[in-house]
């Protein structure tokens, strides 16, 4: 017998605040959080913007010592699970909650780069007697779900997943999964992400796959435009505690949606271009459906992935249709980077916080920068405003490099 799954609780960081509620109302409102980088000099960089965490010190919210061992991608997991945690009440001092059976799966698609990069330059210039004992506990990408784990004392499965922009999908996918096959009886599960470093920008320059756009930060994300000419780097984490649906009313909790479906393909193509045809995309679409026991006409939302690059928005949008069919004319579609830029291996995790919250508020975000239609983009993007519509089953989608396809479904619970 398989069992139900809740979602209780909420935490992100982004380029738009460090609370949940924040950054929801500024994407209402179409709010940008790109700009031009300030942490480092971009003089040789053909990108100079980006969508990164400002006005966040580790120091401020960790002590000294512990935020010198923590990478930046872990420092904001940390926040945002301290965050989620509180939201759902499920502290160390709640003594209903079973800590054994309480797991810890995140994703994050590159990790430790900043603290690689910085231990690098110290290899080269001063030697490898000199390099920090903790890079490697820094820079692995399962640190994150460690340190959580230590900080809230949770003991039950704990890993990390890394499929590229798909990585926190599937973290979220498994996460559901522990608790519907009795695994688990609470996750807290999401990704982190803080690859705005010289080389991590370096690198996604050199495969030409950002916005150059440099004079106009808060216009460069611009998913689904015929203007669009490719993603801007964001950075964050997003964090969701799951939990067993009657655990959850056993103890009173609040409930802003159920977790009805999780789809996950690989396109088998390219390592880094979606499939031509969208198939891959397609079959994820319609194997969370298949678990939510739904159809096309009961799809209310689409977050999509949206990532404002010519192939992925045009190839999206021919997934949707392939397997919607002519429902997919009628739903509402909103791109989530169009305002905080593209969290990589996090993506999905903020982004389905958002989802989560247009579930239970039934309210639906605007993509920014949508100006001028692109006639291969011909669904409803959700253009200039905000929407109030009932949202009573949404879908999140998120593609990787390596041809990853995930897609989530939630709703409200039936």
């Amino acid at each position: 017998m398989t069992r139900r799954v809740a979602i209780t609780g909420l935490g992100a960081l982004s380029a738009l605040g460090k609370e949940v509620e924040l950054l929801f109302e500024r994407l209402l409102q179409g709010q940008s959080g790109v700009a031009r980088i300030t942490r480092f000099d971009t003089a040789k960089h053909t990108t100079k913007i980006a969508a990164d965490v400002r006005d966040f010190e580790a120091s401020t919210y960790f002590p000294k010592i512990e935020a010198k061992r923590l990478d930046p991608f872990a420092a904001y997991a940390v926040y945002a699970a301290d965050r989620a945690m509180a939201d759902a009440g499920v502290g160390k001092d709640n003594a209903q909650i079973n800590r054994d059976r309480f797991g810890c799966i995140l994703g994050t698609g590159i990790g430790g780069i900043q603290e690689l990069e910085e231990q690098q330059t110290v290899l080269l210039q001063r030697g490898p007697d000199r390099v920090n004992p903790f890079l490697i506990p820094k820079m692995m990408s399962n640190a994150m779900s460690g340190q959580i784990a230590i900080r809230h004392d949770l003991r039950g499965t704990n890993y990390a997943t890394s499929s590229a922009c798909a990585s926190a999908g599937h973290a979220i996918g498994q996460a559901f999964r522990s608790i519907k096959y009795g695994e688990s009886d609470l996750v807290l599960t999401g990704g982190s992400e803080a690859a705005t470093t010289p080389l991590g920008l370096a690198g996604f320059c050199a495969l030409r796959a950002l916005s150059t756009r440099n004079e106009e930060p808060h216009r460069a994300s611009r998913p689904f435009d015929k203007d669009r000419d490719g993603f801007v780097m964001g950075e964050g984490a997003g964090m969701l505690v799951f939990e067993e649906l009657e655990h959850a009313r056993k103890r009173g909790a609040r409930i802003y949606a159920e977790v009805l479906g999780f789809g996950s393909t690989d396109d088998a193509f390219h390592i880094t271009a979606p499939h031509e045809d969208g198939e891959g995309a397609r079959r994820a679409v319609l194997a969370a459906l298949e678990e939510a026991s739904a159809t096309a006409a009961d799809v209310s939302y689409i977050n999509a992935h949206g990532t404002s690059t010519p192939l992925n928005d045009k190839l999206e949008t021919l997934a949707i249709k392939r397997a919607l069919g002519d429902a997919a004319k009628r739903i509402p579609i909103s791109s989530t980077k169009s305002m905080i830029g593209h969290l990589l291996g996090a993506s999905a995790a903020v982004e389905l916080v958002v989802t989560t919250l247009s579930v239970a508020r039934n309210v639906v975000h605007p993509t920014a920068n949508l100006e001028t239609p692109d006639p291969e983009c011909d669904l409803d993007y959700c253009p200039g405003s905000a929407r109030e519509l009932p949202v009573k089953l949404a879908l999140s989608n998120s593609f990787g490099f390596g041809g990853h396809n995930v897609c989530l479904a939630i709703g409200k619970v039936r």
